[in-house]
């Protein structure tokens, strides 16, 4: 399942840097998470490095629109190495 950043977004930009997948971006007013790139760090990470650094508590949730296994998130994770 691909993450999400809420409402309660500060735009830091504590999460950006950190993504291995490049998947999220700038936005106005809040950051935005491209599904589509997003693997919740797996393959790269043990746990979703955009929630460890957030200063927001549950301002990156999971993405509901976007259920994936852990088996279909290093199949997108490993695509995008190549």
């Amino acid at each position: 399942m691909a993450l999400l950043i809420n409402d309660e977004c500060t735009a830091c930009d504590a999460c950006r840097p950190v993504c291995p997948n490049e998947a999220i971006s700038a936005a106005s007013p809040i950051y935005l998470i491209d599904p589509f790139k997003c693997t919740e760090c797996v393959g790269a990470e043990d746990e979703p490095q955009c929630q460890l650094v957030c200063p927001v508590a549950d301002c990156v949730v999971p993405n509901p629109d976007f259920t994936e296994t852990r088996e279909q998130l290093l199949e997108k994770y490993r695509a995008r190495q190549s």
